[in-house]
């Protein structure tokens, strides 16, 4: 946050041209001292992801973080960046923490014991997707900084919809606590952009998932996610609709 605040802040450029902050780095290095002291498993990093797949391959328990998800909004400064970890048990994401420090939002969830919200200091949340019903518009979050015309195109054929423009791992959020119905997104992302959220949706009754309706998994060779849509569990009109519309 004091990072956030400097009027000077010194923005670098990776490889990919995505953006780069100390803030990304300092964030990291606290981050990986703390789990570390956990003695969980490996640590695996968006600033550390060094470790090729030869030596990670077999890792059945490993803690997967991206230390400042959003940082195009952290940039902007417009509060939509979030800090994502997430435990990774044979593929899976069973654990996941997304905290919004500029929001004070706090999401966290855990396999068989829930997932939960916390506002600042008020005490916190039990959250649920929401199924669409028919009678309502489609409540679909989109990608503040990563629009297309790929995404514009599948939301026009799902017909009458309203549209919240969000940042980070936030958008997943958004529909883990049942204030979007949907999130697709057909645009290329990496596994620890989603794997804390991803634990969230899931065990607040949402899915992730391909176009085939397989769920995500975690710590393939190249670490790259397929496209994805984000709904209720239950919604499976929901998603027959994105499937046929999305082949067309």
């Amino acid at each position: 946050m004091e990072i956030y605040a400097d009027p000077e802040m010194t923005v670098l450029s990776k490889a990919d041209s995505s953006p780069l902050t100390r803030a990304d780095l300092a964030s990291d290095r606290v981050i990986a001292a703390g789990l570390e002291k956990l003695d969980q498993g490996p640590v695996l990093s968006e600033e550390s992801a060094a470790t090729d797949y030869a030596g990670r391959r077999n890792w059945q328990r490993y803690w997967l973080v991206d230390p400042l998800d959003g940082t195009k909004e952290f940039v902007k400064r417009n509060g939509e960046f979030t800090v994502n970890i997430a435990l990774i048990e044979s593929g899976e994401p069973v654990l996941g923490v997304v905290y919004a420090p500029v929001l004070d939002v706090c999401y966290s969830a855990a396999r068989g014991l829930g997932a939960f919200v916390r506002r600042g200091t008020q005490e916190r949340e039990a959250i649920r997707v929401k199924e669409h019903m028919p009678d309502e518009p489609l409540r679909v979050v989109a990608s503040r900084s990563h629009s297309d015309a790929k995404t514009c195109a599948l939301l026009e054929m799902l017909g009458k919809h309203e549209t919240i423009s969000m940042g980070s791992s936030l958008k997943l959020c958004l529909v883990a606590e049942g204030k979007a119905h949907l999130y697709p997104r057909l645009g290329p992302t990496m596994e620890w952009d989603t794997a804390a959220a991803h634990a969230i949706v899931k065990q607040a009754g949402g899915r992730v998932c391909d176009i085939h309706g397989e769920e995500l998994v975690y710590n393939k060779a190249d670490l790259h996610n397929p496209e994805f849509f984000v709904f209720s569990a239950k919604d499976q009109q929901l998603f027959g609709k994105i499937r046929s519309t999305a082949t067309c």
